[in-house]
């Protein structure tokens, strides 16, 4: 028998939601043919069979969310008598560890299908990631943890020797925590709600019949809602995106500095170079790319908007790989340009209209969607002049890139001219990074693109 696990679709995801079966019980399937559906807050997407047989097993029903790692189905090879070929171990390729939990950030354009994000066509199933090593001290003896539980430990003070575990190989899972912490919680409450021995007292002398009063009448029920509504489930996807959203915001002490660009050059150079350009490789260039060829120069001459947060450790990555954020009908995505820092304007764009089509035709692989270490959401390209988006954890910073639009400006001797600008809208997370590191981090942005000089063909 081969097993068919629950794959790491991201960076830091710890479980997903086996949202359908594509095939049923009994039923041939192909090596790399879509076999079921999963859900998490970072893609929708079909999972290929690992092998070629016969789907001996389903182990996990439509609609549970289980860990990554955990055993879903078994498939079996069908020998000429019809039974099964002898037990061989599952082979997966494992995805790159990463490091610290993740989540979300935000914009590009919708497609026209049901789920709220992309959906991977045939490939490997990815094997789950390795978990990180466990912590010396406390921990050592607990085996592998997610960072989610190390997290939940520190954050609530549990000593996590106290917990069963009931993940692969007695592994704490998050709802391990969550079932201890309930369990503490009824505990304390029903020792406090212990009656305490009533002191003997007299009894109190007679009172005279009390008057007897007509009942109020009992109040007449509000309506919850006026007027005429229609409630609708959210997807799985809608629900881990509100429930990131809501974890970044309690994580990091977001602020948000907005600086405002001259983008004439690059407008300039792209007019010029558009038709060209869009003829010889066959798609548009946007103002996308500048910006994410600036921000990567800026990255290296400040490499703490390049970093995480682990615990009360900075972890620096020294690759740098971007994240765009890409909007679907119902949600959001945000996949990642691997080592963007080694490519030209050309390569980003092809890179940028790679993942964003691939995004929208439910075609990203695992790999699409991890390693990212700073993320660029472009709400300018739905007409928003700047926004303060989220941060994408477990990153420090997310640059917002609004709309390029001619307007007068001053410029010198108090003359006034027609420019392209833009705004530049920087959320940072201000455990780690200062107001003044910022905006300088910001400033070699502008700055790389008010004197862009880098040719484009």
């Amino acid at each position: 028998m081969i097993d068919v696990v629950m794959p790491q679709m991201g960076e830091s995801i710890v479980e997903g939601t086996l949202t359908k079966w594509l095939k049923k019980k009994g039923d041939h399937v192909e090596r790399d043919e879509p076999l079921f559906e999963i859900s998490t807050d970072k893609v929708d997407t079909e999972i290929p069979s690992p092998s070629a047989g016969v789907l001996s097993e389903v182990l996990v029903e439509e609609g549970k969310t289980v860990s990554i790692g955990t055993v879903v189905a078994k498939i079996g090879e069908a020998s000429s008598n019809g039974a099964s070929a002898p037990a061989v171990a599952a082979v997966t390729d494992a995805p790159a560890t990463d490091v610290g939990p993740s989540v979300a950030a935000k914009t590009v354009e919708p497609p026209t299908h049901e789920p709220v994000a992309a959906s991977a066509g045939p490939y490997p199933i990815p094997a789950p990631e390795p978990e990180p090593a466990h912590e010396a001290g406390p921990d050592g003896d607990l085996g592998p943890l997610s960072p989610l539980v190390r997290r939940m430990s520190r954050e609530y003070n549990i000593d996590l020797h106290q917990l069963k575990g009931t993940g692969a190989g007695g592994r704490i899972t998050k709802q391990d925590v969550e079932a201890y912490m309930s369990a503490q919680g009824a505990k304390t409450m029903a020792q406090s709600a212990q009656p305490a021995a009533p002191a003997p007292v007299a009894p109190p002398p007679q009172a005279p019949p009390p008057v007897q009063r007509p009942a109020p009448a009992a109040p007449q029920p509000q309506p919850a809602v006026v007027g005429r509504t229609r409630v609708e489930p959210m997807s799985t996807m809608r629900q881990k995106i509100a429930e990131h959203m809501v974890f970044s915001k309690h994580t990091s002490a977001h602020v948000t500095t907005v600086h405002r660009v001259d983008m004439t050059k690059v407008a300039k150079m792209r007019e010029k170079n558009k038709a060209e350009f869009q003829q010889r490789h066959g798609f548009s260039l946007t103002f996308l790319p500048f910006v994410t060829r600036a921000a990567c120069e800026a990255i290296r001459a400040f490499p703490l908007l390049n970093s995480s947060i682990d615990g009360t450790n900075i972890v620096y990555h020294d690759d740098i790989n971007i994240g765009i954020a890409v909007a679907l009908e119902n949600g959001l995505i945000v996949p990642v340009i691997a080592n963007a820092d080694e490519k030209n304007v050309t390569g980003l764009q092809r890179s940028i209209v790679d993942l964003s089509t691939r995004a929208r035709s439910r075609q990203l692989k695992a790999q699409d969607v991890q390693g990212g270490t700073f993320s660029i959401t472009n709400f300018g390209s739905f007409g928003s002049v700047f926004a303060t988006p989220v941060i994408n954890q477990p990153q420090v910073a997310i640059l917002g890139v609004g709309t390029v639009e001619k307007v007068p400006v001053v410029i010198e001797g108090d003359a006034i001219a027609i420019r392209s600008q833009c705004f530049l809208a920087l959320t940072f997370d201000h455990r780690l990074i200062d107001g003044a590191l910022a905006d300088q981090f910001t400033a070699k942005v502008k700055s790389a693109l008010e004197n862009w000089s880098e040719s484009i063909l």
